[in-house]
């Protein structure tokens, strides 16, 4: 993208979107994937198309930048590191990605037994090794 609100920037795009984008009808000689009435522009608002594409699919009240608190959303909960999902969306500040991530308790949870089963294998794995030793049980 070479001109984003934040300058010029690479957004890796995925095989669905890469469906989708292969899927798109293209107007010759407009480089642009979401035409605007001008010819060779691109589309400036896009709020009539989103209502009509939230009326078909029967959401309502989702706007379009919520599709990107829930990507974040949702690679956060798969595991992805925040400055990972921050550079997918283009971010340059940790602090907006983490504003995109909202967590469910349940991952939290998650991670919680994960960290704590890891420590306490670490504090097993250890004494079993001091008995080995002959030293004494802690």
């Amino acid at each position: 993208m070479p001109d984003s609100k934040t300058g010029a920037k690479t957004i890796p795009l995925n095989g669905p979107a890469l469906e989708v984008l292969a899927g798109t009808k293209r107007v010759e000689g407009n480089p642009h994937v979401i035409i605007g009435t001008a010819e060779g522009a691109h589309l400036t608002d896009l709020q009539k198309p989103w209502r009509r594409v939230r009326k078909a699919a029967g959401l309502e009240d989702v706007r379009i930048h919520d599709l990107r608190h829930t990507f974040a959303s949702e690679a956060v909960m798969g595991g992805e590191s925040l400055p990972m999902v921050g550079r997918i969306l283009g971010h340059t500040q940790a602090q907006t990605t983490a504003r995109y991530a909202h967590l469910a308790d349940d991952p939290l949870q998650r991670a919680s037994e994960r960290i704590a089963s890891s420590l306490k294998q670490a504090i097993n794995d250890e004494g079993g090794a001091a008995n080995q030793t002959g030293a004494p049980d802690a």
